[in-house]
This record gives structure tokens, sequence and C-alpha cells, in this order.
């Protein structure tokens, strides 16, 4: 919301939200138009990655997006995944230590390990 206010172009998109976007824009043979438009945003949030894994295709162009905005642009990633099971989500063991090698440099990493807030909600409206 901060950069939104501070006027920084941002996009807000789930894991598998981008990876069907991206395959679908390769079938339609627009994919490198989505990729330029991934790499304009100023703030790219990734949210729930890992919480579906990807096909091989998805993976790829994730892989694709994510390298394209390397030390250029800014990447938020949301996910309920360490790194150790990042393998799982993207399938290749090379690509996804090529893809953490990008992403976790000169990252600042949180940990967020409180309750759901939404668990949270839910269990004040619930009769005891």
């Amino acid at each position: 919301m901060e950069a939104c206010k501070q006027g920084i172009r941002s996009r807000f998109v789930t894991g598998c939200g981008l990876a069907n976007e991206l395959i679908e824009a390769r079938d339609e043979k627009q994919l490198g138009r989505a990729v330029k438009r991934y790499a304009s945003y100023g703030l790219l949030i990734i949210d729930e990655l890992g919480y579906i894994p990807f096909s091989k295709e998805g993976a790829q162009l994730i892989f694709q997006i994510l390298a394209e905005r390397h030390e250029r642009k800014s990447v938020i990633i949301t996910t309920n995944k360490g790194f150790g099971d990042w393998t799982e989500i993207f399938g290749d063991p090379s690509m996804t230590a090529a893809l953490l090698d990008r992403v976790t440099h000169k990252a600042h990493i949180i940990n967020c390990d409180w309750d759901s807030y939404r668990l949270k909600e839910t269990l004040k409206r619930s009769p005891k």
C-alpha cells in the first residue's frame, strides 16, 4: 500500500495467477509483451508462492520474470515454504538454485511466525 501511495507503479499477483497469465501469453504469442509489462512495474508482489506447485512451463516463465527484474526492480514474495522446499515448487533443482541465488541477492528476508489474523478474527466471531 505504501508503494502505491508513493506513486510506485505496482502489481500484486498470486504465484499461480502469474504462471497462468504467462502461459496464456505464450500460447497467444504475446509473451514478449507480458515480460516487458512485468519488467516495467516498480514493485512486483507475488503472493502465495508455493501453495500450488508450478508446471514446468510455469516455473520457467516465472524464472524468466524474476531473472529479468533481478537488480533492476523490487519484488516482494510471500510464501509458506522455506527455501529448502522451493525445489518442490519449481521442480528443477538447478533452476531453483539459480532462482534463489537471484531472489536472495541483496534481499531483506522476513520470517513471519505469527498466528493467522484470519483465524484470530474467525475465533473472535465464533460462539464459545
